[in-house]
């Protein structure tokens, strides 16, 4: 399985982005995916996951500002951020699990400026 994540940019405070994580090659093998991120200087953390049968979860920081979303048609993860702070500034990275193994993408930088 591959994983291609983009939409990140440069967004100003309380601005908006959407990521997307396009899976190829073995998407029906996958049980769920999902966001991390790790900004400089600090561990990644988890930030959202979807099941295959849309089940979702989020962190605690998320506090309905993001939302996190599948198109099976497409083979595709989305990540919708909404009111971004600059704290939310770090790279974004598209997560899988097949019921062997985890899967990551390249990651994709999202920087807010205040």
């Amino acid at each position: 399985v591959q994983l291609q994540a983009s939409g990140g940019g440069l967004v100003q405070a309380g601005g908006s982005l959407r990521l997307s994580c396009a899976a190829s090659g073995g998407f029906f093998s996958i049980n769920d995916m999902g966001w991390y991120r790790q900004a400089p200087g600090k561990q990644r953390e988890l930030v959202a996951t979807i099941t295959s049968g849309g089940s979702t979860k989020y962190a605690d920081f998320v506090k309905g500002r993001f939302t996190i979303s599948g198109d099976n048609a497409k083979n595709t993860v989305y990540l919708q951020l909404i009111s971004l702070k600059p704290e939310d500034t770090a790279v974004y990275y598209c997560n899988a699990h097949s019921a062997r193994r985890e899967y990551w993408g390249q990651g994709t930088l999202v920087t807010v400026s205040s």
